[in-house]
C-alpha cells in the first residue's frame, strides 16, 4: 500500500512494510536489534572526506534509503525523509541498534575503521542483496574519486569542474543493462537503477490473482538453485558447483527433522554486543571439499557447523539440529527492488547411533531437504499463503500493538525450532575499477542464536560467526575441522567480555 499524506509544505511518500519486513520491528530487542553488516577491506586507509562524497552520490540514487520507520495504528510503514547520512568513524560494536521507537533516524549507517568501509542496515529496510547493491555503488563512487584525485586515469571528480553536470550511466547515451544482466554475479553489467521506496516485489508477484501468477519456466524447474543455498542475497552461483545428478536421485528425499532441537546455551555477552569471530581462508580448498562430497558449499559449511556444535557439547551427541537458510527470491522472480525479497528454508538433521554422521553424509541429507522447498513453485505456494493471511480482513483491523505481540510469539516459536542460522552471500564480483582496491569482504548479523555468514571475494572466503554467548567452543571445533581438512585459516576475535575489554587498559 502506498500513498502521500499531506505534510507541511510538501507531500511525503510512504509505503507499508512488505511481507518479510513485518517481523523485524515487532521482534527486535536490545539483544537482537535486527541489524546486519557488510564490510569491504580496501588497500589503503579510508579517506573519510572521499567516502562522504561517495555516500552523497549513492544516497541520491536510493530513495529507499532515505526512509524512516513510522508506527501507524494498524501497520508499520516506511516514509521518506529529508535526513542526510553522515560518514563516521566506527565507535560502536558491530551491529549496534539502529532503529529506536523514540527516535526518527535513517535505517542504515556508514562507518569506517582503518581500511574497512562498513555498511550496517536495519533489516526492515533491505535484505542482503539490496545492501550489497548499495555498498557496491558506494565503493564505486569512492574509487572513482580516489583514482581521479590520484591522477591514475579515473574519472574526473565532478566537484573539480565547479559542479558541472557529467553524463552518468543510465542516461540515454549510456542506458542501463536489462535487469537480468545487472547485479553482482559474474559477467554482470553495472546498473544505475534508482531504488525507489515504493516497489514491493512480494505484492507484485504474490498478491495477484492465481490466473495471473507467473508460471515457473522449465528453466526454473531445472533446479540450478536447488543445489546452492545462495542465500539472502545474491544471484550468485559458485562456478564449481557439482554437476547435475551428483546426488542420489532414486531414493525419495527425507522430510526435514521436526520436533525438539538442540540449543546452544551459555553465559551471555555484556551490554548485548554479539560475540564475533571472523575466519579468513582461501575459497578454493573449501569449494573443493564441498565438491568432493557432491554438495553445494553452503550445505557443507552448515553440516560442519552442526558437527562443531556436536563436538563441543556432549549433550548434543544424538540430538536433532536445525538451521534456517535464506533464499534470494530474485533468482526465481526477477526484481531490481532493494527492499526485502527473500524467504527462508529450514533444514535439519538428527544424529543417531549406528548411522553415517560424517560431515559429507549430513551435508547431502541437508541438501536433499533444501531441494524439496527451493523451487519456484514451492516458494510461490508458500508466499501466496503468507500474503493471503496478511490480507485477511481480520488481520487488517487488528491494531499494530496486538500484531506486535502475535508476531513476537511467532518469532519466538521460530527461534525455538532452530539450532543455528546460516547465510552465504556467495562470490561477489565488483566493477573492475573497484576490484583493484578491495580485498576481503565481510558479512555478519546480530544474533539471537549462534549464526554464521559467509562471503567470498578476491579468492578469499570469510566466515563470520556471531552469537549472544561468550563461549566460542563450537567455533574452535569448526576451525580445527577446517585445518584438519587442509584449509589455511586465519582467526580474528574482537574483545567482548569485561575482562577482555580491560586488557591493555591503563
Amino acid at each position: 500500500m502506498t500513498g502521500a499524506p499531506a505534510t507541511t509544505g510538501h507531500r511525503r511518500h510512504w509505503v507499508r512494510l512488505d511481507n518479510a519486513s513485518n517481523i523485524f520491528p515487532a521482534a527486535l530487542s536490545e539483544r537482537d536489534p535486527k541489524v546486519f553488516r557488510m564490510a569491504a577491506e580496501l588497500d589503503h586507509e579510508v579517506d573519510s572526506a572521499l567516502l562522504q562524497e561517495a555516500l552523497d552520490e549513492t544516497y541520491a540514487r536510493y530513495p529507499l534509503y532515505r526512509a524512516v520507520l513510522r508506527r501507524g495504528v494498524f501497520w508499520y510503514y516506511l516514509q521518506d525523509s529529508t535526513l542526510h547520512p553522515r560518514v563516521e568513524p566506527e565507535r560502536e560494536h558491530t551491529c549496534a541498534p539502529i532503529y529506536r521507537t523514540d527516535h526518527r533516524t535513517l535505517l542504515f549507517r556508514v562507518t569506517h575503521h582503518g581500511r574497512r568501509v562498513n555498511l550496517e542496515t536495519f533489516h526492515a529496510l533491505s535484505d542482503g542483496t539490496g545492501a550489497l547493491w548499495f555498498l557496491t555503488d558506494l565503493l564505486t563512487a569512492y574509487v572513482r574519486r580516489l583514482d581521479g584525485r590520484d591522477g591514475q586515469g579515473g574519472r574526473e571528480d565532478p566537484s573539480a569542474d565547479g559542479g558541472a553536470d557529467h553524463e552518468r550511466t543510465g542516461s540515454a547515451a549510456h542506458p542501463d543493462p536489462a535487469p537480468a544482466r545487472a547485479g553482482t554475479h559474474p559477467g554482470a553489467e553495472a546498473a544505475e537503477e534508482v531504488h525507489e521506496l515504493t516497489t514491493d516485489s512480494f505484492a507484485h508477484y504474490f498478491r495477484r490473482r492465481r490466473g495471473r501468477d507467473r508460471a515457473p519456466s522449465a528453466e526454473d524447474e531445472e533446479g540450478e538453485f536447488e543445489r546452492e543455498a545462495a542465500p539472502a542475497v545474491l544471484t550468485v552461483r559458485d562456478p564449481e558447483e557439482p554437476e547435475e545428478g551428483a546426488l542420489e536421485a532414486d531414493a525419495p528425499p527425507p522430510r526435514p527433522e521436526r520436533g525438539r532441537v538442540f540449543h546452544v546455551r551459555g553465559p551471555r555477552t555484556p551490554d548485548f554486543r554479539p560475540r564475533l569471530v571472523e575466519l579468513t581462508m582461501p575459497v578454493g580448498p573449501v569449494l573443493a571439499l564441498a565438491k568432493s562430497e557432491g554438495v553445494a558449499m553452503t550445505m557443507y559449511l552448515t553440516a560442519m557447523f552442526f558437527e562443531a556444535i556436536r563436538r563441543s557439547a556432549p549433550s548434543a551427541e544424538h540430538a536433532a539440529m536445525a538451521a534456517s537458510v535464506p533464499v534470494n527470491l530474485r533468482q526465481f522472480f526477477p526484481s531490481t527492488s532493494a527492499r526485502n525479497f527473500f524467504a527462508t528454508i529450514r533444514v535439519a538433521h538428527r544424529y543417531r547411533a549406528g548411522e553415517d554422521d560424517a560431515v559429507g553424509a549430513v551435508a547431502r541429507a541437508l541438501q536433499e531437504d533444501f531441494a524439496l522447498e527451493a523451487t519456484p513453485a514451492a516458494l510461490a505456494q508458500k508466499l501466496h499463503r503468507l500474503i493471503r493471511v496478511e490480507r485477511l480482513p481480520v488481520a487488517r483491523v487488528v491494531p499494530r500493538p496486538l500484531k506486535d505481540v502475535l508476531l513476537g510469539l511467532i518469532n519466538h516459536a521460530n527461534n525455538s525450532s532452530l539450532t543455528v542460522a546460516v547465510s552465504n552471500l556467495g562470490r561477489v564480483t565488483l566493477p573492475p575499477e573497484v576490484e583493484a582496491h578491495v580485498g576481503r569482504m565481510f558479512f555478519h548479523v546480530s544474533a539471537v542464536r549462534p549464526q554464521f555468514c559467509a562471503i567470498s571475494h578476491a579468492g578469499q572466503l570469510t566466515i563470520s560467526f556471531t552469537s549472544p554467548f561468550t563461549a566460542v567452543d563450537h567455533v574452535r571445533e569448526y576451525v580445527r575441522m577446517l585445518a584438519e581438512a587442509g584449509a589455511d585459516v586465519q582467526v580474528a576475535v574482537p574483545k567482548v567480555t569485561e575482562r577482555e575489554l580491560t586488557w591493555g587498559a591503563p
